[in-house]
């Protein structure tokens, strides 16, 4: 293999490096170990993972050309072969090599493990669909590499990247304690409800703002995308069982929060309990919707969930824009939690958090009554832009991350 090879991956390389905007980081870049040897990031379709990597290079490289980025999609690769590409790269002076779209790349874990074992020194940092799944019986990776998940965008980022302000994220157990100070300062600066609205409709995914009014039409290319693309990379799935994955997703977006009746959905989709709980979760996984149970979420032992809801209020808008105001409230909640702790359904209230603290989301008329004289018990409260005692403001639960 000769440099004239692979002239055509420099040349996208170059031109995708030409326009990174380094004005705004997604929250992941600081809490990254970009020290680490291997570096593995998973998330889902639009969240902004290659422009993770590409800010990087471009902020931390002074030449450039001593790092390569590369997206394993590119037809480039059906008639050139990766391992013969990284042994070129290693022997003539590239010290990382970022990989986008890893799961395009058969038996990828084995490949990377390859790579750190032979190539000594040499840094590897990948992007993968949030469905991977690593089998460390067959490849342990677990040891020699640092894991991440970048998560949709917070309510927090959305202001950040819109340029209305810039604050910290804050802890939980902060936000439960001091959360009337924290409103009114954030409060006194600008009309917050206003942007909440803009971001429960459009702020989830960065690209938002290329998309413009096209926006909710991408999104569900992108849902669809992630269905029809990812998971047969990922999983050893039928063209039927695509089709009724995808027949799934619309059930559920139809019907959210979905309380689901596993019989009736195998009924539905005409395929068994156990095919059909696999459809959820691998959907869950991707990062299209959001499975809550009772028990701890395992992915290794399918139990029926006890509602389902789309992942975002982005996806509610592309996919279902009839739902109603407290659907919206519920997920937002359950989406912006989901990113920092564990979140389970609840005998009484709505969820539970990590297992300890009870929340009931509703509107400014909503009472105690469902969750009085319960300890550590909050009332997350929308269309207010203060609380007072256990009553916080719904939006400030997009502050976490």
């Amino acid at each position: 293999m000769t440099a004239s090879n692979f002239k055509l991956l420099y040349d996208i390389y170059h031109r995708r490096l030409a326009f990174v905007d380094l004005s705004f980081k997604r929250y992941l870049h600081n809490i990254i170990n970009w020290d680490a040897r291997i570096i593995g990031i998973m998330g889902a379709r639009g969240a902004g993972k290659t422009t993770l990597l590409l800010q990087h290079i471009k902020e931390t490289h002074k030449n450039v050309d001593e790092a390569l980025w590369i997206s394993l999609d590119n037809l480039w690769f059906k008639t050139h072969d990766v391992d013969e590409l990284v042994d070129y790269l290693y022997t003539h002076g590239v010290t990382t090599i970022y990989f986008d779209e890893i799961h395009k790349l058969d038996n990828w874990a084995t490949h990377i493990k390859n790579y750190y074992d032979n190539y000594p020194n040499l840094k590897i940092v990948y992007t993968g669909s949030s469905i991977l799944e690593i089998d460390n019986s067959k490849v342990d990776l677990s040891r020699r590499q640092s894991l991440y998940t970048l998560e949709a965008m917070s309510f927090r980022e959305y202001l950040e990247y819109e340029g209305i302000m810039a604050e910290p994220a804050i802890k939980l157990v902060d936000l439960l304690g001091n959360h009337v100070d924290i409103a009114m300062k954030i409060s006194i600066r600008t009309k917050i409800l206003k942007h909440f609205e803009d971001y429960l409709d459009h702020g989830c995914y960065p690209f938002y703002k290329e998309a413009s009014e096209d926006f909710h039409m991408r999104l569900a290319s992108t849902v669809n995308l992630a269905i029809e693309s990812d998971i047969p990379a990922v999983t050893d799935v039928s063209y039927s069982t695509i089709e009724k994955t995808k027949k799934l997703m619309m059930i559920v977006a139809q019907n959210t929060p979905f309380e689901p009746t596993i019989t009736k959905l195998n009924a539905a989709l005409e395929t068994t309990r156990d095919n059909c709980l696999k459809m959820l979760y691998t959907l869950d996984r991707a990062k299209v919707i959001l499975l809550l149970t009772r028990e701890l979420k395992n992915y290794k032992h399918l139990v029926s969930p006890e509602k389902i809801y789309l992942n975002n209020t982005n996806i509610m808008a592309a996919l279902a824009p009839t739902n109603e105001a407290g659907t919206k409230r519920e997920t937002f909640f359950a989406n912006q939690l989901s990113a920092i702790a564990t979140v389970q359904t609840a005998r009484k209230g709505d969820f539970v958090i990590d297992g300890k603290y009870l929340f009931e989301v509703g509107g400014p008329n909503k009472n105690f009554d469902q969750i009085k004289d319960i300890p550590d018990s909050y009332l997350a409260i929308d269309n207010i832009e203060t609380g007072y005692g256990n009553r916080i403001p719904l939006y400030l639960f997009g502050f976490l991350y």
